[in-house]
């Protein structure tokens, strides 16, 4: 059972110099890597020719600090509950290597440098956007939404899904329907990836006090969520073949994944093993880092009838 950290060790921690590794693990920099992997795609699909420079340098940059901003706030507004889970008890404010005045700081630079590139580089719209992403995961989602609603990780999924859209505005500096719709595919991914996770949690859920899905209405209910979401998953990700967005590489690379992920939320519903949440959480990383390659490949060799 994971305990909170004692006032002793954060003293023996604290004691320590502060290494470069514990300020780049505040940043959550695998999340990272993965939510600009899908600004690329927003950009990339943005533009028939080349990502201008402005937009591919100065929009990856700053829209990679300020969602490594707002997981610095998440790590210092979670810390006492991260000090009560096993996932996350190591972290660095948790065990005191990075005080919580010390991590703000870090968080307030990296959020005005990311800030500042996209305003005076970028454009004003993608630039407020991001900031607003920031915001709703930062404050909305992890202040508020996660301690007041089983609910939290679906409409706080929102600022989580939004980097394709400020890839897209980087390019365009206009929101358009292709954008949202790649928002909506990520939005609707938000909640069976996670809900995999907090089943397999639930315990360490439960001890912080925290009301995930799976602590309030139970393992049950959520394995039937988790399934119920990644069959809509399925018909959202039918919609850019539909609308002409995507073509035939795309529309077959994505039945292939959201048949994976369907096999996985099927086992996780019907044939559970200690380690299926687990297994369904990772495939469903892999699932919409492949899936964006995907829409990555087909839009630069389109395939049609």
């Amino acid at each position: 059972m994971a305990k909170s950290v004692s006032v002793h060790q954060r003293r023996l921690a604290t004691s320590q110099p502060v290494s470069w590794r514990d300020y780049y693990e505040l940043t959550k920099p695998k999340v990272v890597m993965l939510l600009l992997l899908t600004a690329l795609v927003g950009m990339c699909l943005a533009t028939e020719s080349l990502v201008p420079a402005n937009a591919l340098i100065a929009g990856m940059a700053g829209i990679g600090m300020l969602a490594s901003s707002a997981a610095v706030i998440n790590h210092v507004v979670d810390h006492r509950i991260d000090g009560m889970m096993a996932r996350t008890v190591n972290r660095p404010v948790v065990k005191g290597k990075v005080s919580v005045s010390q991590a703000l700081f870090f968080a307030a630079v990296l959020g005005l440098a990311g800030f500042a590139l996209l305003w005076f580089f970028v454009n004003a719209l993608t630039a407020m956007l991001t900031l607003a992403s920031l915001v709703g995961y930062a404050v909305i989602y992890t202040m508020f939404l996660k301690r007041a609603t089983p609910q939290n990780i679906v409409i706080g999924g929102l600022a989580g899904a939004a980097p394709p859209l400020l890839g897209w505005t980087a390019v365009t500096g206009e929101i358009h329907a292709h954008a949202l719709l790649l928002v909506l595919i990520v939005f609707t991914w938000t909640p069976p990836h996670f809900w995999a996770l907090a089943i397999h949690r639930q315990k360490d859920y439960a001890r912080a006090n925290v009301p995930m899905l799976p602590v309030t209405h139970g393992e049950s209910f959520t394995k039937t969520s988790v399934l119920a979401y990644t069959v809509l998953l399925v018909l959202v990700c039918l919609l850019p073949y539909l609308t002409g967005m995507s073509h035939l590489i795309y529309l077959a690379g994505s039945l292939i994944l959201n048949a994976g992920f369907c096999l996985w939320a099927c086992r996780l519903k019907f044939a559970a093993r200690p380690d299926t949440a687990m297994k369904t959480f990772r495939y469903s990383i892999y699932h919409l880092m492949l899936l964006f390659v995907v829409l990555l490949i087909d839009h630069y060799l389109p395939v049609t009838l």
